[in-house]
């Protein structure tokens, strides 16, 4: 199941997708996040699960294009950073950033 914190407006789609299949609640992607938009906490789409997953902080979802922006092309790094140091590749962003990071 794909979790997809973030909203839409005209612009786009400004979402941070964490797959729950593929986290392992290591935590990294939290370390490396310079908006301190991440944590790992309980699944909270499935109450039944003990694992534990990446997910955005519940004050960051409605403002997560401007918490990621300084992790954007043309501010950072290629791939923001959450998504360079999750292992098992289960963050991405949506089609908007995605679009701006291929432009590189």
């Amino acid at each position: 199941m794909q979790a997809f914190y973030g909203f839409k407006d005209g612009s786009g789609e400004w979402f941070v997708i964490i797959d729950a299949d593929k986290c392992n609640g290591c935590g990294k992607c939290v370390k490396v996040c310079p908006g301190y938009a991440l944590e790992v906490g309980e699944d909270e789409f499935d109450p039944l699960s003990e694992k534990h997953l990446a997910r955005v902080k519940e004050g960051e979802r409605k403002k997560i294009r401007y918490t990621c922006a300084p992790c954007q092309p043309g501010y950072g790094e290629e791939l923001p950073p959450c998504v360079a140091a999750c292992e098992p590749r289960a963050i991405s962003h949506s089609e908007a950033w995605r679009q701006s990071y291929a432009k590189k």
